[in-house]
């Protein structure tokens, strides 16, 4: 079994935009994570959500990878975008919807899937 932080390395890594917030999409438990989740939807981005609240250590391990101790934390192909405040800004600049097109290309499937991470 990988073990934590290489479980969130690999969502950062491998999943064309990641948000890690409080809560699920279906059930968010933080106005600043349902902040970033709406900001990415209406971006028309593809997310990949992971909850941080099952277990203290992912948060841990997402400040001690990113430098970034808040929650929640948005990352398009890797690169830490920042937290609600910033993604609403880069969504209301236009800023967010060109760095999807150019990343992800503007014909993007949109869709948002979790991913639990394995806790020993």
């Amino acid at each position: 079994m990988k073990t934590l932080n290489e479980q969130i390395s690999d969502v950062i890594s491998n999943e064309p935009v990641a948000l890690f917030m409080k809560g699920t999409p279906q059930m968010v438990m933080c106005g600043n994570s349902h902040r970033a989740l709406q900001a990415l939807h209406a971006a028309g981005a593809p997310i990949t959500t992971v909850d941080i609240l099952p277990d203290p250590r992912i948060r841990q391990e997402l400040a001690a990878i990113t430098g970034w101790p808040t929650i929640p934390q948005v990352f398009v192909k890797g690169e830490l975008v920042g937290g609600a405040d910033i993604t609403e800004e880069l969504l209301a600049s236009g800023e967010l919807a060109r760095k999807l097109d150019d990343e992800l290309g503007a014909d993007r499937e949109q869709q948002v899937k979790v991913v639990p991470l394995e806790l020993s």
